[in-house]
């Protein structure tokens, strides 16, 4: 009797976990003539994307189980949660004038870009949970004030890498009808066309592959050291940075990044940088293969030759154990010990990349 009854448990769950993994949220695997092209990719082989340099998920030294276990039941620390609301602006996106050349950030990686009357939409993810299920990784309050009902048409939706705080199900979906081209790495269009998205929106290329964009922007895809996977398989589908060039600007969109030789390759070949937006939060030793230590942002500015730096991938939800507010302190840190020019706008406020100089208040302290 006993032996019935686990294995109906058992079968139970595998009935539940197959019609979970169907639900629309956790996207396709890239299959048909998106397949036969990942394959032509120089990063691809036996059916997995790889980094330039090897890279294991967990750091040498560590144990694997170990950092599992301390992850889910170790000890957190006491301000992983912000204990009041985040410090935010609710911008009127929509009456922005679309001649004026801005940024403005909506908390972990999600930005929006307009310049030389063009506009980008980068990794927007205006759901209350960074996972695919109404589980995990909740928003901080005050956190997630913008939805896909503020902006205006988009003419480029960027997506970085197909991890679900970079990639939200909900969020594309609701932009689907404003958006014009969406911009990602190869084989993340299986998602979107799994979504409704119709195959002539996507711009889906691989690293340093430069693209022509309208009003004679350039958006060139360039090496990131990270990985990729909605479901339960790694890495079949790719992860980029992105330089974004116009006529008078050049800007670097870091996504998700461990420290490594690209980051100096893309500086000598574009640099230097008038603005780069950098990973900065959610690390952890354990991770350093696949996600920058604060330690590291000074070497990675170095190596981009970058002039204005914008931190994000913090501040909203929490993926890593270390306080909600140790990113920003530690590259304040940084910023006044290697002198490069910190740019900490709050949630929803306006940078105006125009202007020569700065100011911003230390809103997370």
């Amino acid at each position: 009797m006993l032996l019935y009854i686990i294995i109906s448990i058992i079968l139970l769950f595998v009935i539940v976990t197959f019609a979970v993994l169907q639900l629309p949220t956790f996207g396709t695997e890239p299959s048909g003539k998106r397949l036969e092209r990942m394959k032509e990719s120089k990063m691809y082989k036996n059916g997995t994307f790889y980094n330039i340099h090897n890279t294991p998920s967990i750091t040498k030294g560590y144990n694997s189980s170990k950092v599992m276990l301390d992850f889910f039941f170790g000890k957190k620390d006491p301000n992983l949660y912000p204990k009041k609301n985040i410090p935010h602006v609710k911008t009127d996106i929509l009456s922005i004038p679309k001649d004026e050349n801005i940024f403005i950030w909506f908390g972990h990686s999600s930005y929006y870009i307009q310049i030389d009357g063009v506009n980008f939409l980068i990794d927007p993810v205006f759901s209350n949970y960074g996972s695919p299920l109404p589980i995990f990784n909740k928003a901080f309050k005050g956190a997630n004030t913008y939805l896909p009902k503020d902006f205006p048409e988009i003419d480029y939706l960027v997506i970085s890498h197909d991890h679900y705080d970079h990639l939200d199900y909900e969020t594309v979906k609701e932009l689907r009808h404003k958006v014009n081209k969406v911009i990602l790495p190869l084989g993340i269009g299986a998602h979107f066309e799994k979504w409704n998205y119709k195959p002539e929106q996507l711009i889906e290329e691989e690293w340093w592959t430069t693209v022509e964009l309208k009003n004679n922007l350039k958006i060139t895809f360039t090496p990131a050291r990270h990985f990729s996977g909605r479901k339960f398989k790694r890495n079949n589908t790719l992860w980029t940075s992105y330089v974004l060039e116009t006529s008078d600007k050049k800007i670097f969109l870091g996504g998700d990044s461990g420290y490594d030789t690209h980051f100096k390759e893309i500086g000598n070949k574009f640099g230097p940088f008038d603005f780069a937006i950098l990973e900065n939060g959610q690390y952890n030793e354990a991770w350093r293969y696949i996600h920058t230590l604060p330690e590291e942002i000074p070497l990675v500015i170095n190596d981009l030759k970058a002039k204005n730096i914008i931190p994000v991938h913090s501040s909203k939800f929490a993926l890593a154990k270390h306080a909600w507010d140790e990113p920003l302190n530690k590259i304040q840190e940084n910023s006044k010990k290697e002198y490069f020019n910190l740019l900490t706008p709050k949630i929803g406020e306006v940078v105006k990349l125009n202007n020569k100089d700065f100011s911003f208040s230390e809103w997370w302290k």
